[in-house]
């Protein structure tokens, strides 16, 4: 069984940044790609980011683009999610997920795996 573990949430004023952290732990956690998605109370997660198994692809939603940065250890177990500039609209549970999807090379929001989430609030 694979663990999926979220830190690094907080809170900021606007315009600082935080970094999210996701690890990877259990049986044969290699070969994950590994996203972040987010949710709000009452709405639909929604996705931020995500990056394949190697790093060398990556994915962001429109909203993030050029704020945020996803980022693969070495290691690949574990996976950075850097949040520049940031917006109270950025404010919501961020969830980490990994799997292996076989037509894609970023889990989608039907991932197998799934932290329990780390809270980003944001003040203006």
């Amino acid at each position: 069984q694979l663990q999926v573990v979220e830190s690094g949430g907080g809170s900021v004023q606007a315009g600082g940044s935080l970094r999210l952290s996701c690890a990877l732990s259990g049986d044969s956690w290699s070969s994950y790609a590994m996203g972040w998605f987010r949710q709000l109370p009452g709405k639909e997660r929604e996705f931020v980011a995500a990056i394949s198994w190697s790093g060398s692809s990556t994915a962001y939603a429109e909203s993030v683009k050029g704020r945020f940065n996803i980022s693969r250890a070495n290691t690949r177990n574990t996976v950075y999610l850097q949040m520049n500039s940031l917006r109270p609209e950025d404010t919501a549970v961020y969830y980490c997920c990994a799997d292996r999807p076989w037509n894609s090379d970023f889990p989608g929001g039907d991932a197998k795996y799934w932290g329990q989430g780390t809270q980003v609030t944001v003040s203006s």
